[in-house]
């Protein structure tokens, strides 16, 4: 369990690599919130089976949030008090957010077709194709395309224009659909916003009281992530090193990720108070 007042949201996926291994020493930034007993809530892209490794390798034992925010995902007795509308997945009670499969399956086909854009989804390939297509061995290809909630796929032949149209009429079906390098996610209600409130609120239950929230992000999932959190830091790729403040969200700050002192400007980030 937890004593700290504070708890960090962090988006992970800057810092593994498409293997999952870990980049810019973030083991070490894991091991120190550890000692701290700060709970440290991964933010991701990836599904629980992709997170599972990584999580191994470094004890986490917290919360996290998969699949661009489709759902919280909390090991087993995390909390006593129980959120109303929990899933059992795999090891965990989950909190979905977004709709559970077939629903972005469906969704994709419907946009496809009245798009008039072709799409190609994971699912529909073989094991050869998909571990070509992804870069990665069989196995760990087989696990990219093990999901919950959403829909992973790629354009087939389209132009700039057909993407554009696409992604308007996502827009206008309130479907999350989100650029994972060359492949694009689909889902039906994601929100990282809903799924940190959501959890947020377990928290602030179990502590009577609230628990600071604080964000870690990139550019790309900032705009989602910082409404729910008291205070964050934004990771950028400028050469700057020290900390920036946001003009538009002062309680918000920016650092490069590739400064050797980042984790130090983050932690002091953390124990700074609003």
């Amino acid at each position: 369990m937890f004593r700290s007042k504070i708890v960090v949201y962090c988006s992970v996926d800057p810092f593994l690599s498409s293997r999952g291994k870990f980049l810019h020493q973030f083991e070490n930034f894991q091991s120190e919130l550890d000692e701290r007993e700060t709970p440290c809530v991964w933010l991701s892209s990836r599904s629980r089976l992709q997170l599972d490794d990584p999580r191994r390798r470094v004890s986490h034992t917290e919360p996290f949030v998969a699949e661009n925010g489709c759902a919280v995902y909390m090991p087993e007795d995390y909390f006593h008090l129980k959120s109303t509308q929990t899933v059992r997945l795999g090891r965990f009670t989950c909190i979905p957010v977004a709709q559970q499969l077939p629903a972005a399956e469906e969704a994709l086909e419907s946009l496809s077709e009245e798009s008039g854009v072709p799409v190609v989804p994971l699912r529909s390939l073989s094991p050869r194709e998909l571990s070509q297509n992804l870069g990665l061995p069989t196995h760990e290809a087989e696990v990219v395309r093990q999901r919950d909630f959403d829909e992973l796929f790629f354009f087939a032949g389209a132009s700039d224009a057909d993407i554009t149209r696409f992604r308007s009429l996502a827009a206008a079906k309130n479907f999350s659909l989100r650029e994972q390098g060359v492949l694009w996610s689909l889902a039906v209600g994601a929100d990282f916003r809903r799924c940190i409130r959501e959890l947020g609120a377990l928290f602030d239950r179990s502590l009577h009281g609230h628990a600071n929230r604080f964000a870690i992000a990139q550019p790309a999932d900032s705009t989602s992530i910082f409404p729910a959190c008291d205070r964050g830091i934004r990771l950028t790729t400028s050469t700057k090193e020290a900390p920036v403040e946001s003009p538009a969200a002062p309680r918000f700050v920016e650092t490069a990720i590739t400064s050797p002192n980042l984790w130090e400007t983050v932690l002091s980030a953390v124990d700074s108070r609003p």
